[in-house]
């Protein structure tokens, strides 16, 4: 086998269903196999991929264990000599499995590839969040200063009267090839070995950044190539979102905020420095507009 695609499903019926159907649509002249690990959906997900994808590879978990654990389901039981990891929220519009793999096969330089990744494009074909850098602690700082100044009652009213909050918006992406910090793990393309697991004390977001640190440390390159084409679609209202403080106070932006400190104290940061920067995002969670949503979480913070 050349090939095992990963994906974690958690009620996105739909969006999987597209995926899928991409894969199957564009992907040739590659052994490959898909393997969904599902954490415990319960909009009529895995019935679907019963019936309409009888060869794919299910594996129920029967409850959320985070995007980091289910991937590392699937990882366990891949054949592949390589892992593409892949949203569910994508779809492939050419043949990029192949793509990936011919690279890196025919790379002068493979043994020092940790991963490989690509441009994603919006449903709009205007390019979509790739990669990024790993951050470092006067940046993180600079950021949480930043939401502190802006998480005022005025700014919060400003928001709610549908105001834009412009110093949170996402700038225009442009296309870039070469060498990156790390890569999104919507379409992470990776050698199948112990370094492409996800450390599991991370239940959402920052998995793929703290995998590719680890990448960095051992001298493997990151690398976004040119030729395959892939959409995401969760970007594509982010910069609409994003816009609205309330957003703050989401599931999603509360386990990315207790991720991002866990991957920080982990590989950036020291004690102090951590100490820091959780004090500044504590005030910003005891706003009392996001307080009632924050309260339990801000003793987790503290624990990291």
């Amino acid at each position: 086998m050349q090939v095992s695609i990963i994906i974690v499903n958690y009620n996105t019926k739909e969006l999987i269903k597209n995926c899928i159907n991409s894969i199957y649509k564009y992907t040739q002249d590659i052994q490959y196999e898909i393997i969904v690990s599902d954490n415990g959906s319960t909009d009529g997900s895995i019935e679907m991929l019963k019936s309409e994808f009888p060869n794919v590879i299910l594996i129920e978990n029967n409850a959320n264990l985070g995007f980091g654990t289910a991937n590392n389901r699937g990882l366990k039981i891949a054949k592949g000599k390589y892992i593409f990891y892949l949203n569910s929220d994508t779809v492939l519009l050419n043949n990029a499995v192949k793509i990936f793999y011919d690279y890196w096969e025919n790379s002068s330089d493979k043994e020092n590839i940790g991963a490989l990744g690509c441009n994603l494009l919006k449903d709009n074909y205007d390019y979509n969040f790739s990669y990024g850098k790993f951050g470092s602690f006067y940046g993180f700082l600079k950021e949480l200063i930043k939401l502190k100044l802006h998480i005022t009652n005025e700014s919060i009213k400003k928001c709610l009267l549908k105001k834009d909050f412009k110093d949170l918006q996402i700038s225009k992406k442009e296309k870039y090839i070469g060498n990156v910090d790390y890569i999104s793990g919507a379409a992470l393309f990776v050698k199948n070995n112990e370094i492409s697991r996800f450390d599991e004390k991370i239940f959402l977001y920052f998995e793929e950044v703290d995998l590719q640190y680890s990448m960095y440390k051992q001298n493997l390159s990151r690398i976004l190539i040119d030729g395959p084409e892939i959409i995401h679609y969760s970007r594509g209202s982010s910069q609409k979102i994003l816009k609205d403080v309330l957003y703050l106070k989401s599931f999603s932006q509360i386990n990315q905020v207790l991720s991002k400190f866990y991957y920080y104290k982990k590989n950036i940061c020291n004690n102090i420095q951590i100490e820091i920067l959780k004090q500044l995002q504590i005030s910003i969670w005891k706003n009392k507009f996001l307080y009632t949503e924050t309260k339990e979480f801000i003793k987790k913070l503290k624990k990291i």
